[in-house]
């Protein structure tokens, strides 16, 4: 049995699972203490958590395929100030040099991040590096991402004198002189403390005779290895948030909805589109950088959170939470401590003082089991009589009910997540009716239940949902993407990116035959994006999961679709997919059941790889619309083996026919091919 190893670290627990690679079942799990404050950081941590799932039964270290870690460390570091003395490198006259300058600016309070900037056309520059104390070198050049020659000569030079030291094009293939120089320089501010935690487990890794490289989560959701990591740390910042998707994504197969992460004392949100997450820009110091991360919006409400008390009345639930402030959970403590309690809303919380002095808090996770709305077996599940108790001397102190203030908490809790989720069917235009919310993390079961059936939307609880971080790392797919600003880019142009986001995920660990790319083209910026990503080259079986027959793919098609399986057909196949579809709408399903992709309108087109580009031009042609604006190209999606081919937004039939060529190269003339057309609203 092949297995695969997730580390997710957290802000208080490091947790660890091992995972069967083919039947992505959890096999084991283990939680330790995460180690800010240790020489090694938190690799201190991570190394104890590898060393003891170890140590359970049946985890052989030569079994072992696939290892990946999440990490707070980048993010953290950037937040709290902690980071390198940097020196700037800029190339190019002096007007270049000048718009590659950023001011300073805060990073945490009292911090302020202001590298030390330098001539590159300066002989000496290394010698003025070290002179001036600097430990890590930012290099940009205007055009670094077109022609990054002189920028990786001076990269290579700053390294070999001893620095830890990056580039602007190795951080970011998009234009935008300033914000990627802005980008490179806090790249090499947490160059050293990264260096040293990748390179501190790795040799764990080695030591403990595992044969797969070690990998880190990516901010996007991917992996990388840690030759990467010794490039572009920034790339895991927020690693910890995308390793709960990837959970979602690969381990519990969800295609479209919102996916909420509740711990203790937060909850993330997140959409999920067509399989995919959702990415933005993200910001540091309130300044623009060129690094893409999943768009994540964190609320502080849980199933820690401590329940506000004012004027007689729960008014808030959070952002403090109950291990924090040093309470215990009334759901998870002992009834007997609860029979002589006391109301205790001096602090204005929602909590009680056992006879011994211990402080009791109701959370949200309390109230739950007090209404029975946590399903039985989850994680959240306590002594709803325990709990009970505990309600029941606060709510005699407000002059409620104990079923009364439980409802109130998770009112109030409700309300927090509300605002929240408007905001995300807001912004990605999502159909309310057909939103979906996926429970992961420890809290999920104690919160998600209650607010969807308050506001109105389906729900499912993720499996094994309290390690769904470390079981999203386990699972995730190597992952890289290459962005241009191009005008009016033609089909070779396409291509080329297409290619270098290949290349990008195969020099970060992919195996290339298993490799799959999404191109994107913005036509209204100029900007064309490819993402690649696979599984590691050593993974034997990691996407595979027994074989579902077409009963089994038009269940799973059905659920999605919102249609009895008796009303679905299968329209076309390759050998790894099929299309499957409604009176409306199309699903593709896999051969492990699993449904890739939902797409509404959808028109399939069955051939072979020999007539493709003639059926592709029909398909075009046919599912072009007209509007106020012009011409509107439908997104086409190519379907060969169990490969999905995306193109999207592209301006011209050519463009995509290019790009469908380039997919195709190679394959057999008689092989079926599968098209999938989703004309563009009029």
């Amino acid at each position: 049995m092949k297995l695969r190893i997730g580390i997710d670290v957290g802000g208080t627990f490091t947790d660890v699972v091992a995972v069967d690679a083919a039947t992505r079942e959890l096999v084991a799990s283990v939680k330790v203490p995460t180690t800010h404050a240790h020489a090694d950081g938190v690799a201190a941590g991570i190394v104890t958590g590898l060393e003891r799932i170890l140590g359970e039964p049946g985890i052989d270290p030569a079994a072992i395929a696939f290892i990946a870690h999440s990490t707070t460390q980048a993010t953290n570091a950037l937040l709290e100030g902690d980071v390198a003395k940097v020196g700037v490198v800029t190339l190019g006259g002096p007007v270049a040099r000048l718009f590659a300058r950023f001011a300073p600016f805060p990073l945490a309070e009292g911090i302020r991040f202001a590298p030390d900037w330098f001539d590159g056309r300066d002989p000496d520059v290394l010698d003025a590096l070290r002179a001036a104390g600097v430990e890590a070198v930012a290099v940009s050049a205007p055009f670094g991402v077109d022609a990054p020659v002189r920028e990786g000569a001076l990269v290579a030079a700053a390294r070999g004198g001893g620095f830890a030291a990056t580039s602007g094009a190795e951080v970011s293939s998009q234009y935008g002189l300033r914000a990627r120089t802005r980008t490179a320089a806090l790249n090499a501010a947490i160059l050293p403390r990264m260096l040293r935690t990748a390179r501190v487990t790795a040799q764990a890794v080695t030591a403990a005779r595992i044969p797969a490289p070690l990998m880190i989560m990516r901010s996007d959701g991917g992996v990388m290895d840690v030759a990467e990591v010794e490039r572009r740390p920034i790339l895991t910042m927020l690693s910890g948030p995308a390793a709960g998707i990837a959970g979602a994504l690969f381990h519990e197969n969800v295609t479209d909805g919102i996916f909420v992460e509740v711990g203790g004392t937060s909850a993330d949100c997140s959409v999920i589109r067509r399989g995919q997450p959702q990415m933005r820009p993200a910001r540091i110091g309130g300044h623009r950088t060129l690094l893409r991360t999943l768009d994540v919006r964190t609320i502080a409400v849980a199933g820690g959170s401590l329940a506000r008390i004012s004027g007689g009345r729960v008014t808030d639930v959070g952002p403090r939470s109950a291990h924090i402030a040093g309470y215990r959970y009334a759901a998870f403590s002992d009834a007997a401590l609860l029979a002589d309690a006391r109301a205790d809303l001096a602090s204005g919380y929602a909590a009680v003082v056992a006879a011994d002095g211990t402080r009791i808090a109701i959370t949200p996770t309390c109230a739950a089991n007090v209404l029975g709305v946590v399903p039985a077996g989850a994680f959240a599940q306590g002594d709803a009589h325990a709990a009970r108790l505990a309600c029941g001397v606060v709510g005699t102190a407000l002059g409620i009910s104990a079923d009364e203030l439980a409802r109130a908490i998770l009112d109030r809790a409700t309300d927090r997540l509300r605002a929240t989720l408007d905001e995300l069917i807001a912004d990605y235009a999502l159909e309310r009716t057909n939103v979906v919310l996926v429970g992961g993390g420890g809290g999920a079961a104690a919160l998600i239940p209650y607010a969807a059936g308050k506001l109105g939307f389906t729900y499912r609880i993720a499996r094994d949902a309290q390690v769904i971080s470390p079981l999203g790392v386990a699972l995730a797919l190597v992952r890289d993407v290459v962005e241009r600003t191009i005008v009016d880019p033609a089909p070779r142009d396409l291509a080329r990116i297409r290619r270098e986001a290949i290349d990008a995920a195969v020099a970060s660990g992919a195996a290339p035959d298993r490799i799959e790319v999404v191109v994107e083209v913005d036509t209204a910026r100029n900007r064309v994006r490819a993402t690649a990503s696979g599984a590691t080259a050593l993974v034997e079986g990691a996407q595979s999961r027994g074989t579902a027959d077409e009963s089994a793919q038009l269940a799973a098609a059905a659920i999605h679709l919102r249609s009895g399986a008796a009303a679905l057909r299968v329209i076309a196949r390759t050998s790894g997919l099929a299309a499957i579809a409604s009176a409306t709408d199309t699903a593709v399903v896999d051969e492990r059941g699993v449904v890739r992709l939902l797409l509404a309108g959808a028109v399939t087109y069955a051939t072979c790889a020999a007539d493709v580009e003639r059926v592709l031009a029909r398909a075009i042609d046919e599912q072009t619309t007209f509007g106020d604006v012009g011409r509107a190209l439908p997104d086409v999606f190519v379907l060969r083996a169990g490969r999905i081919g995306e193109f999207a937004g592209m301006a011209e039939s050519a463009q995509i026919t290019g790009l469908v060529r380039d997919e195709l190269a190679g394959v057999d003339a008689a092989e079926a091919i599968v098209l999938v057309v989703v004309p563009k609203r009029a």
